[in-house]
């Protein structure tokens, strides 16, 4: 089969960078390659209708894709590690669109609204800094932490957003007595989904006598264990979520100067569209 005379014109890659997780917490055989020098495509246009689809992105699907497509290190989205998506879909924006974004954001002071071309490389550089903390000490027991994947999250954020939605029809239900009676028991399940979440986050529980990884064994300690051990596992997965979460930019309104924090919202659904 000859070659395309065109091959020499296909995109190359435009960045390249290290994946924050050091490829521990990513699912066996999601990643090919140097993972400290990642090369990184900008979006193609299938890829930039894909990402506009609603569908797509509510299930995840086309930001797969798109990751799959942009970095071909990568040869299954799903098992990346949340560690490393918001870095990647950073990364795809830039060898896309260029460094800067422009967002538009409202000062809490005086109401103006101020347009800002906010500097995407400092994301990435907070991103690649970090650390994950993932070892928890509690009287004989050992507990290690992992993130979820994107699979996972994806998972959980659908069920988060199903509820949400449920929720808010309930709120139409007129007899009062009725709408109390179906909200309550739907944040009961909001509250066990976000449960299911922190279960999912612990990656084994070491004893002087064993060391347990089998996800039924787990998942029945986590829900007979007591509130104090829950609560300090629970306290470490926020503070890691907390620890990665980009703060914001430093931003000065035009108009009354007051300072204030912008800040991008690394949601596939507004970052890439």
């Amino acid at each position: 089969m000859s070659l395309n005379p065109l091959q020499q014109y296909f995109r190359q890659p435009k960045i390249y960078v290290r994946l924050p997780s050091q490829g521990v917490y990513n699912s066996p055989g999601t990643i090919q390659g140097d993972i400290n020098n990642l090369p990184v495509y900008g979006m193609t246009g299938m890829d930039e209708i894909i990402v506009k689809t609603p569908d797509a992105l509510v299930t995840g699907e086309s930001t797969v894709r798109v990751i799959e497509s942009c970095c071909p290190s990568i040869k299954n989205a799903w098992g990346v590690s949340v560690l490393d998506t918001e870095l990647l879909f950073t990364a795809i924006r830039i060898a896309t669109y260029g460094n800067e974004m422009a967002v538009t954001h409202t000062c809490p002071g005086c109401a103006t609204e101020n347009d800002y071309n906010l500097d995407l490389t400092k994301i990435t550089d907070h991103l690649s800094s970090c650390q994950y903390d993932n070892k928890i000490v509690l009287q004989d027991l050992i507990i290690k932490i992992q993130p979820l994947d994107y699979r996972q999250a994806t998972e959980i954020n659908i069920k988060n957003y199903e509820m949400q939605q449920k929720v808010s029809q309930a709120q139409l239900i007129e007899d009062e007595t009725e709408r109390n009676n179906v909200i309550s028991k739907m944040f009961k399940d909001l509250s066990q989904i976000q449960i299911e979440s922190y279960i999912a986050c612990v990656e084994s529980i070491e004893t002087p006598n064993a060391n347990v990884t089998e996800r039924n064994f787990i998942t029945e300690y986590m829900r007979n264990c007591d509130k104090s051990i829950f609560d300090a596992i629970t306290a470490k997965i926020e503070q890691n979520r907390k620890t990665w979460k980009f703060q914001g930019y430093n931003v000065k309104c035009a108009e009354c100067n007051q300072e204030n924090i912008a800040t991008i919202e690394l949601d596939p659904s507004n970052f890439f569209v």
